[in-house]
């Protein structure tokens, strides 16, 4: 054990008084077991090999002590904390002043992993998760110039809160402040600096990184950099809605610079700041291969960015991980077996359309199978299929990309989307000659796929004739199964949004909550809700007749179709989401079926 490590003996004694600095090793491992014993959490055996252990490894006791799994961290630093005669703090219930902050730099913040909680008397209190750090005590006092005290409180607990409080990469930003390199630009005018050089600074190379980082730590799919007059904003998409992540103050000197970076990354132009440019960056995080697709668009304040994080290996689900009912999935997998025909995916951009359809083709993948697809972009990479991008630049289009895959003697076909007349006609006439053929149209139903079709100048028999199967989806946010609870139910209520009252006794209702799990959402990921229209003989005559979308839709509900909501309603029950999450995405559904 060090021998300036900050010892609290005494009720109220949080600081290392001279004569204790001059103990020995061996005086101070003794005062550390005295410590551990008057925990009442370790045998005496148990508190020698925690004190074998940290000197062995050099990492912090709190560390040792759950590496070895003796206890949890909160459990253990809260013993600890009465044992010395500190306060436990729990930083989730405490109210942090942001004047607190300016009294130590944020350079000690992030080098202790500490955080100051309050100030009396001249008195900063700090939390800590290693009150034994070697000059922890006097170090803090140096750099805020006050006396200071030590409470306890997780690791966890401390990285949070300051990510809350100073932002994402607040000691990179501070660093780049100290290195005096960025000046403010005046009236928003483009800093002066050679941005080519200055993205190669390693500050704003990492601070780009951090914000990367941080967004795949958090399930982000989308990280949305917002010029605003005073400030950059920073929010990450995560299970479908924005959040907006706390940044450094002074983030907005430094946007021309994180921008630059960005555009150096993706292959763009960082001179041209008037038009709107798309580029792709890929990265590996943790040996997980990832692709960021960026998209530039100048605002009033600034260029905004878009990044767009696809994870290869996610994208590759199986049909029991989409979230389909066990009738569901069978009628699909019925579908996705046919030798020929069309099979429609329908819903707005951000409801996992493309999810579905890679699951499909990874479920019929096989060697006596050729599959041919041809996306914009290509989003995740499949062994074993024939993966096509489409450049409209250079004239590779859907429809010319998809009159050459004909001849190249496929089995089955995905196209990402039917844009236009000339797509939908080749890939009917493929479906008419003996391939299977999966798609996405962008509607709000599975049978409103029908009325686009024949709005695009299709012929109904060809439609009726070639299209097998439509399905509608939608992502809803799952509970997070760690701090769901039950939830009290007014059946006025749910009357009035046509819930199925009568099945009330199959199932528990539940809300969200919020945990450390979750991050404080109540979530914890998506799954699908679907709607599957099968193009039988009783489907096929409403089509030639050019029926409405009502009407296609009645009727298959008549012999048996569960439309959107109707799909939710049973995950509600199954305690897998909320009411208010499928009355979220089902609008739609709610005013095209007059429910």
């Amino acid at each position: 054990m060090p021998d300036e490590a900050p010892y609290a003996g005494r009720a109220g004694c949080d600081t290392v008084e001279p004569r204790e600095r001059m103990s020995t090793i061996t005086s101070a491992s003794r005062r550390l077991a005295d410590l551990f014993t008057r925990t009442g959490l370790f045998s005496a055996e148990e508190v020698e090999r925690i004190l074998a252990a940290h000197v062995r490894s050099g990492r912090s006791v709190t560390e040792t002590v759950v590496e070895l799994g003796l206890a949890e961290e909160e459990e253990f630093l809260r013993r600890l904390a009465e044992a010395m005669g500190v306060p436990f703090a729990d930083l989730s219930r405490t109210d942090i002043p942001r004047e607190v902050l300016d009294h130590l730099p944020t350079k000690a913040v992030f080098q202790y992993n500490v955080i100051p909680i309050s100030l009396s008397e001249g008195t900063l209190r700090v939390a800590t998760s290693d009150p034994f750090a070697t000059g922890l005590v006097d170090a803090l006092r140096l750099a805020s110039g006050l006396r200071v005290r030590l409470a306890l409180s997780t690791s966890e607990d401390i990285e949070h809160a300051v990510k809350q409080l100073y932002g994402v990469g607040a000691d990179t930003l501070e660093r780049m402040i100290e290195d005096n390199r960025i000046e403010v630009a005046p009236e928003g005018d483009i800093l002066k600096q050679d941005l080519s050089e200055l993205d190669q600074e390693a500050s704003v190379v990492k601070f780009v990184n951090q914000i990367i980082w941080e967004a795949y730590q958090d399930r982000a799919t989308d990280i949305h950099l917002e010029p605003m007059e005073t400030d950059l904003r920073i929010r990450y998409r995560i299970d479908g809605v924005l959040h907006q992540t706390p940044v450094p103050q002074q983030l907005k000197r430094f946007q021309a610079a994180i921008i630059s970076r960005i555009k150096v990354m993706a292959n763009m132009d960082i001179a041209e700041k008037r038009l709107p440019q798309d580029g792709r960056i890929s990265l590996r995080i943790r040996g997980e291969e990832i692709d960021v697709r960026v998209s530039t668009m100048p605002t009033v304040y600034g260029e905004s960015v878009s990044l767009r994080l696809l994870m290869r290996s996610s994208g590759l689900l199986g049909m029991d991980k989409l979230g389909l009912s066990k009738r569901d999935e069978n009628i699909l997998k019925k579908l996705i077996h046919r030798p020929h025909g069309i099979l429609l995916v329908t819903g707005p951009t951000g409801s996992g359309k493309s999810t579905s359809l890679y699951a499909w083709l990874h479920t019929i993948n096989s060697v006596d199978k050729r599959i041919i697809t041809i996306e914009d972009p290509i989003e995740y990479e499949m062994a074993g299929v024939n993966q096509i991008q489409v450049r409209p630049e250079i004239g590779m289009t859907f429809a010319v990309g998809l009159r050459h895959i004909l001849r190249q003697d496929p089995d089955v076909i995905m196209v990402g989307e039917i844009r236009d007349r000339e797509t939908a006609e080749i890939a009917i006439r493929a479906a008419l000659t003996g391939h299977l053929v999966f798609s996405t149209l962008h509607t709000n139903d599975a049978a409103g796929a029908v009325t686009r079709l024949l709005d695009m100048g299709i012929e109904p028999y060809l439609v009726a004739s070639s299209v097998e199967g439509l399905v509608a989806q939608r992502l809803v946010r799952k509970l997070c199964q760690h701090c769901r609870r039950p939830r009290q139910l007014d059946e006025e209520f749910l009357r009035g949004i046509s819930f199925p009252v009568e099945r009330l006794g199959q199932g528990t209702v539940y809300e969200a909550v919020g945990c450390d799990e979750c991050r404080g959402t109540g979530f914890l990921g998506r799954t699908g809700i679907y709607e599957i229209i099968l193009v039988t003989d009783n489907i096929r005559p409403l089509i030639v007749e050019r029926a409405s979308s009502n009407t296609i839709k009645s009727e298959s509900m008549r012999h048996g179709m569960h439309t959107l909501r109707e799909d939710g309603w049973d995950k509600v029950l199954r305690g897998v989401t909320t009411i208010e999450e499928v009355l979220r995405v089902s609008e739609e559904d709610e005013a095209l079926s007059g429910e």
